[in-house]
């Protein structure tokens, strides 16, 4: 699985104090009516008890120049400080948003299941935002900036 190459997104839930994330690099398009997005988060993770919890998160895509909030988010902080170091915004579900993500998805959580380690998230994607750059991309255990077409 480290040849096949995937984008690398923060998907965050909670506010202010309570607000919890993590880096993942398995976000996948399910469907589009209704849209629908894919996403596996470990079950051992606070992140995975947040949205079970709330009921909805945020799906931040990561651009070229990201690379050290990815780490921070796969593990270089802990709870709320991980947000300390990036512009956030609250989306209409109140979900936290990085700002200069190239793209951002806020989802109300459909349906999940565990499987093995993870947590497989369905999340009914309600809004969406664009953004510009180049897509953050992991390949082979490295992430890497891969350029627009």
């Amino acid at each position: 699985m480290r040849n096949l190459a995937s984008g690398v997104a923060i998907v965050a839930t909670g506010t202010e104090t309570t607000r919890r994330g993590l880096t993942v690099s398995s976000v996948t398009s399910l469907c589009m009516d209704p849209p629908c997005l894919l996403v596996g988060v470990n079950s051992s993770s606070e992140t995975h008890a947040a949205i079970l919890a709330n009921g909805r998160f945020g799906v931040s895509l990561l651009g070229r120049g990201q690379e050290d909030l990815a780490l921070r988010f796969a593990g270089g902080a802990k709870g709320v400080e991980r947000f300390a170091t990036a512009r956030w915004q609250q989306g209409v579900l109140d979900v936290p948003l990085l700002e200069p993500a190239i793209g951002m998805l806020e989802c109300v959580l459909h349906h999940h299941q565990l499987v093995g380690t993870h947590g497989l998230f369905i999340g009914r994607i309600v809004a969406t935002r664009g953004g510009n750059g180049d897509p953050l991309v992991n390949f082979q255990g490295a992430l890497r900036a891969l350029p627009q077409a």
